[in-house]
């Protein structure tokens, strides 16, 4: 029997069973990181770190509904093809976004703006509207 595309990334994920209240917690968590980061009276990289964080809340909830986790948050984001069909250019936002917050992390480097903030935005709002599509058809 051929593997799932998700199966295939086994090295860096482990099958669980989805956890309703886990995946419930992950999109409230979501929810309202990404109404917060919309919010333009905080600073561009609080925002930044909001709109991050409900990016990775959403894609880690769609991976926990089909049944796998990962420790992994850049796995989390490369799984999003798979978990909610999002485009390679959508993906990618998220790459950058990614490399952007290690950079913040990791090396104290603040080169956040606004273009950045709002496109991964954007796309976490995407991965929500994909993800209560997915929920509502299963």
């Amino acid at each position: 029997m051929p593997l799932t595309p998700l199966e295939n990334l086994r090295s860096g994920l482990k099958k669980e069973a989805p956890n309703d209240e886990e995946i419930e917690n992950l999109i409230r968590s979501g929810e309202r990181r990404l109404k917060d980061a919309a919010n333009t009276s905080l600073s561009i990289e609080s925002r930044f770190d909001l709109a991050y964080n409900a990016a990775h809340a959403l894609a880690l909830a769609a991976l926990r509904h089909h049944g796998f986790r990962s420790e992994n948050r850049y796995l989390v984001f490369q799984t999003l093809a798979h978990t909610v069909a999002l485009p390679p250019e959508q993906w990618r936002v998220l790459d950058a976004a990614h490399r952007k917050r290690n950079a913040v992390e990791y090396e104290g480097l603040a080169n956040i703006d606004e273009q950045t903030t709002n496109a991964t935005i954007r796309v976490a709002a995407e991965i929500r509207s994909r993800l209560s599509d997915l929920r509502a058809t299963q």
